[in-house]
């Protein structure tokens, strides 16, 4: 790279050439970086045009330590911010034209440096063709989630995230093919969080599958609620929304297919019943954290042996408190696996429970019950928490 000829102060220079790159349709990309707070969360922002209903406009993809904020300016506030962003809080840019790409370093103290490297070759492109390649990058709601670069490339930290979301892909194609599911289907995930898989299935249902999916995210946490909701605005994603809320009290309109994932301790017992009551067509959970059983686990045989060690008692009450959740769905008319959900070494969360309701019996299926009533009293169990949300409780 070489020097820039202006005479102006260095970030002036590059605030002017930044500007003028959005007049002209040729502005590709702006990346902060370098943080002068050492110990603030924010890593970067990365910057890129769309177009949107208001018209072009500039969005912010704010990296944190653990989660990734998307907020979309008008041109002018942009400019406003990125100024205040440089003088403010971070030392280096790197923008990225059609033509050139310019590299700024402002440090607190010392001489600020501007160079510029030209493109060995130039792309001409009109204004349809730009708001086209603009369109395709905001479906890639991987980079938008910190999945992916701006190329594509799956970051290095976030290989197992890309394998659990292709997993649970690979998983639920065969499950929605042997449901009989209408095209027009209506997905509510119970906890979503991040909303990676809240995404890849919407994409899966709609690009792929040619369904007409209107999918809901359930999340107690407003950030990512907020964040997840630019991400399917940016994404064309118009059926995709996120709301407020938790596993427990928000109320959801009969789902025909319910997921909850990693959903902590009865959180998942919790999104089981919402499902089991909308009889949903299915019902896909992965559950998190067992300790409602395990706390209630007192064999008097000699399986009181396992309990003396406590992992193997952790691990037995894992076992025993979904083998009862598939056992309760099998008796509301559900055909139902356990299955492991991705390697465990990429995660430990690691198991996954399908259901596909293929009858709807009057009252629980006895023979099913009988199997709880009996694994309860070998561990000394007295209730499991889906009991009393399901079979104790008349619909």
């Amino acid at each position: 790279m070489s020097p820039t000829p202006y005479n102006l102060t260095v970030k002036n220079q590059f605030l002017e050439i930044l500007g003028s790159s959005i007049s002209d349709q040729s502005f590709v990309s702006l990346t902060l970086m370098n943080p002068k707070n050492g110990e603030t969360e924010l890593k970067k922002i990365s910057i890129r045009p769309i177009v949107l209903k208001k018209g072009l406009m500039l969005s912010f993809v704010s990296r944190n330590s653990t989660n990734d904020i998307t907020k979309n300016y008008s041109v002018v506030i942009s400019l406003k911010k990125i100024a205040e962003l440089l003088e403010e809080s971070f030392a280096q840019a790197d923008l990225s034209t059609i033509n050139a790409q310019y590299f700024i370093a402002y440090p607190e103290k010392g001489k600020g440096k501007l160079k510029k490297r030209e493109r060995k070759e130039s792309v001409t492109i009109n204004n349809t063709s730009q708001k086209n390649e603009i369109n395709d990058q905001l479906k890639n709601y991987l980079f938008a989630l910190g999945v992916t670069n701006e190329n594509g490339k799956v970051l290095k930290h976030k290989q197992d995230k890309y394998r659990q979301i292709n997993k649970f892909i690979e998983i639920i194609n065969p499950i929605i093919e042997r449901s009989g599911l209408d095209k027009n289907v209506n997905v509510v995930d119970m906890g979503s969080g991040k909303g990676y898989l809240t995404f890849a299935l919407y994409d899966q249902l709609k690009n792929t599958l040619n369904y007409t999916p209107n999918v809901t995210g359930i999340e107690l946490r407003q950030d990512l609620v907020s964040t997840c909701n630019d991400i399917a605005a940016n994404a064309g994603f118009e059926n995709l929304s996120f709301k407020e809320g938790n596993i427990e009290t928000t109320p959801i309109d009969h789902p025909d297919i319910l997921i909850a994932l990693h959903a902590c301790n009865t959180a998942t017992d919790d999104a089981i019943a919402k499902g089991i009551h909308a009889k949903s067509k299915i019902i896909i959970c992965s559950p998190c954290c067992h300790k409602q059983i395990r706390k209630q686990m007192k064999p008097t045989t000699e399986i009181n042996s396992i309990s003396q060690f406590g992992i193997l008692k952790v691990r037995q009450a894992e076992i025993v408190t979904d083998t009862i959740r598939a056992l309760i769905l099998q008796a509301y008319g559900y055909k139902t696996n356990v299955m492991e959900f991705i390697s465990t070494d990429h995660t430990p969360k690691n198991l996954l429970i399908t259901a596909i309701k293929e009858s709807d019996p009057a009252k629980p299926i006895s023979k099913y019950i009988e199997e709880i009533n009996a694994l309860k009293n070998l561990f000394g169990i007295k209730e499991h928490h889906l009991e009393r949300l399901t079979i104790y409780r008349k619909f």
